[in-house]
């Protein structure tokens, strides 16, 4: 399931997952019909639009026997509490988060690779993870690579600001809300800002390169896709 902000900004993103997925031995189906989960919509509170996208979205992604697999918690998040909010009176599968399908239905919680990762990472982990229970599922996936050094960051549960249509509407409110978790991401001289949802990555890259720092964010996915 490739997300809106995948498709736009994060192409990279979704051929890692796809890489990351058939070395473990998965059959990967991308069905090019897909377009949005439907989470802008239901965020700004126009239900009826949401539920013709998420309609949509179940059609062709979620098929008999099918697992469905993003490389975003906030999609994940989406198809598990908005389905289940639009559709109260309706059961839905569900997709899962690539670090979580990884780690709790294949059961692979090191990655096995002779390849070396030289880096101090910072790991913001995104507000919609603990939506859905994630908690390290994807720092455990990249600290077992040789060479990747997690650092520790002050008050790790904090939102990045992004909040997808927040930053629009209240773009002060996020901007000072970007800068304080930057500021605790930068704390311990990292050399990437690494996360799991591509909202964070864009918000957190835009208001670093605004303010001149062109320290390197990338997606977990990348880095194991890079290490097989």
């Amino acid at each position: 399931m490739l997300t809106c902000l995948c498709d736009a900004f994060y192409g990279n993103v979704g051929i890692a997952t796809v890489k990351v997925l058939e070395h473990l031995g998965c059959d990967v189906h991308f069905d090019d019909r897909q377009t949005c989960c439907g989470q802008p919509p239901f965020n700004a509170g126009d239900w009826k639009q949401a539920r013709e996208i998420a309609n949509y979205t179940k059609e062709i992604l979620f098929q008999e026997g099918q697992t469905v697999v993003t490389p975003s918690a906030s999609c994940a998040a989406m198809t598990r509490e908005g389905y289940h909010l639009l559709f109260p009176d309706q059961e839905h599968p569900h997709a899962f988060e690539l670090s979580e399908f990884i780690t709790n239905e294949l059961g692979i919680t090191k990655w096995e690779t002779t390849k070396t990762y030289n880096k101090k990472i910072a790991f913001h982990r995104a507000c919609h993870g603990r939506g859905i229970g994630l908690t390290n599922e994807a720092e455990q996936l990249v600290v077992s690579i040789p060479g990747v050094e997690l650092v520790p960051i002050r008050n790790s549960e904090q939102c990045c600001g992004f909040g997808g249509a927040f930053c629009v509407v209240e773009p002060h409110l996020s901007s000072e809300i970007g800068k304080a978790k930057i500021e605790t991401l930068l704390e311990n001289q990292p050399d990437e800002i690494v996360s799991g949802d591509m909202g964070c990555l864009m918000h957190l890259g835009g208001m670093l390169k605004h303010g001149g720092n062109n320290i390197r964010i990338r997606h977990y996915a990348e880095i194991l896709a890079e290490t097989i």
